[in-house]
């Protein structure tokens, strides 16, 4: 898989063009533009302390002496390269998708009249169809916005890595800040989702062991499953002083639940496993249900400063992303981004 598989180059330029910055100290392995914990040279000035037998003649604040008659050396910030891990959800709920999810490429439409040859007409409009393995499921969403994050990380000169998971941690692509390695983190998203169950809180501390510097952990998940266990995790990554993003991925369907008739529903965690259901008996309940269990992973991510937002798959992916960055650069990160929202950003009509 190809970032031009995924996105125009115009939407490409447009990711390049973003900045996701770490909110805190970072550790990581160059000089960047991300703060550090440790003390070095730079030109924001972090403290003084007092001077002692072998430092720096030069790092000697001279007016300080002035000052006090004492000798006090300048101690400056250090900034660093930002190091991210990506953890992306291939559990068998992500392979959703239902029938208003937005192609990763917006001039593809999920409809049957996109995959059909356009008027060649003078002057008439064409859409690409989407590629041919795309099918609007939660996890190509998911994956998308993963491959986005990756280009834009090593854009930026930081070094980006990937874990994949269901019930455990399955492909892990250890941090590299080489443009190269956008390659091969390109070909892990690319491989066939595991499916099954999972259990978020487990993973993330399964996660934890791979993770020893200080850095920005980006969680990529419909988030079903125990939100006490992930809230536990959540609480562990932050001891570890761990940036954490959780983005939250779920389809319209399953937010507003469109379903008016009895349908056959189908358990995508578990082989074999379906049943005939009322919609309009069970409605009222499912959305009262999704709404408690939202609620509850939005506690949990504000208990732990962990920046939460959810998004619908009918949401362009880079509008998303480059909205994202905008709310955290303003500080933190908790809700929903809507169709209306993006609209209102871009100024245009409906």
């Amino acid at each position: 898989m190809r970032l031009a598989d995924l996105f125009r180059a115009r939407d490409v330029s447009r990711i390049e063009s973003l900045r996701l910055v770490a909110r805190g100290a970072v550790e990581g392995l160059a000089a960047g533009r991300h703060r550090s914990p440790n003390k070095g040279s730079s030109v924001e000035f972090k403290e003084h302390r007092p001077y002692v037998p072998g430092d720096e003649l030069r790092n000697i604040d001279w007016k300080a002496f002035g000052k006090s008659d004492r000798l006090y050396i300048r101690e400056f910030e250090e900034e660093t390269n930002l190091r991210c891990m990506l953890l992306v959800d291939q559990s068998g709920s992500m392979a959703y998708g239902g029938d208003r999810a937005v192609a990763l490429t917006p001039d593809a439409s999920h409809s049957e009249s996109s995959r059909k040859s356009t008027a060649t007409s003078p002057g008439s409009v064409t859409h690409e169809p989407p590629p041919s393995w795309w099918k609007g499921t939660k996890q190509e969403y998911a994956c998308g916005l993963a491959a986005a994050l990756s280009y834009l990380l090593l854009s930026n000169q930081d070094s980006v890595g990937l874990m994949t998971f269901d019930s455990r941690v399955r492909d892990y692509v250890p941090p590299r800040m080489l443009p190269s390695h956008l390659n091969l983190v390109l070909t892990t998203l690319a491989n066939k989702y595991r499916g099954g169950e999972t259990d978020l809180g487990t993973v993330l501390r399964q996660a934890t062991v791979k993770l020893p510097r200080r850095g920005l952990v980006v969680l990529i998940s419909d988030g079903f499953g125990d939100v006490e266990s992930l809230g536990r995790s959540l609480t562990l990554l932050r001891a570890e002083r761990q940036d954490v993003i959780f983005l939250q991925i779920l389809d319209p369907d399953e937010v507003n639940f469109p379903f008016r008739e009895r349908i056959e529903f189908r358990n995508l965690e578990a082989a074999n496993e379906t049943e005939i259901i009322d919609s309009r008996v069970v409605r009222d309940r499912y959305l009262e249900s999704l709404k408690r269990h939202n609620a509850m992973i939005a506690a949990a991510c504000r208990r732990n400063r962990v920046d939460h937002l959810m998004i619908t798959t009918d949401m362009p992916l880079v509008d998303c992303l480059a909205r994202f960055i905008a709310i955290r650069q303003a500080g933190p990160v908790s809700g929903a981004v809507s169709a209306e929202s993006l609209q209102s950003k871009r100024g245009t009509p409906q």
